[in-house]
């Protein structure tokens, strides 16, 4: 990167509202994200020259699709500002964020408003997973199950008990963990959930199985949400922190990306990586292409790490392939406390999506936002003490979209 983007501020729902049980839908939820974000930053409307809206399946829950429209549409203020709706499955808000980190770099605008935004509970939870199969190859997945996500992550699984051996035993830390962890944020779904001895075990009637090789505590949840950030130039950002009296050290700034795809089927990308280091050879070449870019040389240069957590088995995945391990030993970052509060790295102090909530569209900038509130220490209840650089990790589908921010803040 030429120079970095910065991040002015940003907003997030309470992930725990379920909209339409309110008698409100999904543009309910773009309305506050607008005007909250705004508020954040004491930005008026016209300083907003781009919109970018994060959304997966909107046309499926509640048939409205054309959601770059919407945000004009419940904030009158900002017609005739371009917009435009990304889909990436759960990376949808994330491939928002490299558009408007584009436009910035390419000079076309100064300040951008990127948002993600899925709303899920205005149908039956049956329903919307049947809705979710669309972020997979539609017949082609050859999985014989009832819930295809919980199957395919449930495969995942399987193939690191084959290569290197997986106690579950560590599985259930990381549900532990990410549930504990929300219980201290107070956006987050689970943040009032109970728990008893028996739930992080395979014990059956406590966490029974859902598909082979995932259990119930395995699986990130599915919510109603929406989250946004404003980023701005270098330019526009410096004069955003004078007229506050701060400085733009104080702001916190993107400064590293990785983007990568594979295709959609999970068993091509299985069967690809036989031989080689990693599950995902393509979401390791994210990581590292995102740590070029920062100019840093790996992990040993973040204070922690927001990453994708729909299942478990996803952040063992990530866990080393972040390089916090060698390759097919996650097991060791969880059972010495590495990924802990307070550990080497913690990972995912927000929750997760096990613990906060996964409202699939928002949760790119949900993580870019939590990753910022780190590294300018308004992180409250769920900081890391001295964070200056995090780093995230946002998949969609079966790995078949991958992104990867480096967020910096003063001292980095």
């Amino acid at each position: 990167m030429s120079e970095p983007v910065y991040i002015l501020g940003g907003y997030q729902t309470d992930f725990a509202k379920a909209w339409s049980r309110n008698g409100l839908d999904i543009s309910d939820m773009v309305r506050e994200a607008t005007q909250g974000v705004l508020a954040h930053c004491e930005l008026d409307t016209s300083a907003i020259q781009s919109i970018h809206v994060g959304n997966a399946f909107g046309e499926m829950q509640r048939q409205q699709a054309h959601l770059g429209a919407m945000v004009a549409q419940m904030t009158p203020e900002l017609w005739g500002v371009p917009a435009m709706r990304h889909e990436g499955a759960c990376a949808s808000s994330s491939l928002g964020v490299l558009a408007a980190m584009a436009e910035i770099e390419a000079g076309r605008y100064d300040c951008v408003l990127v948002m993600g935004v899925e709303e899920f509970k205005n149908t039956s939870g049956d329903v919307a997973s049947v809705n979710q199969n669309a972020a997979a190859w539609q017949g082609h997945e050859d999985l014989d199950c009832t819930f295809m996500w919980p199957a395919a992550f449930g495969l995942l699984a399987q193939e690191y008990e084959r290569r290197y051996g997986l106690d579950r035993r560590h599985l259930n830390r990381i549900a532990e963990l990410n549930y504990g962890n929300a219980k201290r944020n107070p956006l987050a779904q689970t943040r009032k959930w109970q728990f008893d001895a028996l739930s992080f075990t395979d014990d059956d009637e406590a966490n029974p199985v859902i598909e082979p090789g995932t259990r119930r505590q395995d699986c990130g949840q599915i919510t109603d949400g929406a989250c946004s950030v404003v980023l701005a130039s270098a330019r526009f950002a410096q004069a955003y922190a004078q007229k506050r009296g701060h400085s733009l050290d104080q702001l916190a700034r993107i400064a590293g990306w990785g983007h990568r795809n594979a295709g959609l089927r999970l068993r091509d990308k299985i069967e690809r990586s036989q031989g080689q280091a990693y599950v995902f050879p393509h979401v390791r070449d994210t990581i590292e292409d995102a740590w070029r870019r920062a100019g840093v040389s790996g992990i040993e240069a973040m204070s922690g790490i927001e990453t994708h957590d729909c299942f478990t088995t996803t952040e063992y995945m990530a866990i080393d392939h972040l390089g916090l391990t060698a390759p097919g030993q996650s097991w060791q970052a969880v059972e010495d406390g590495t990924i802990d509060p307070g550990g080497r790295c913690p990972v995912n102090m927000s929750g997760g999506l096990i613990g906060c909530g996964h409202p699939v569209g928002a949760t790119g900038t949900r993580m870019l936002w939590d990753a910022a509130r780190q590294v300018t220490g308004q992180a409250e209840a769920c900081q890391i003490e001295g964070a200056q650089r995090i780093q995230t990790l946002n998949i969609g589908g079966s790995c078949a979209t991958v992104v990867s921010f480096v967020v910096e803040g003063a001292g980095a």
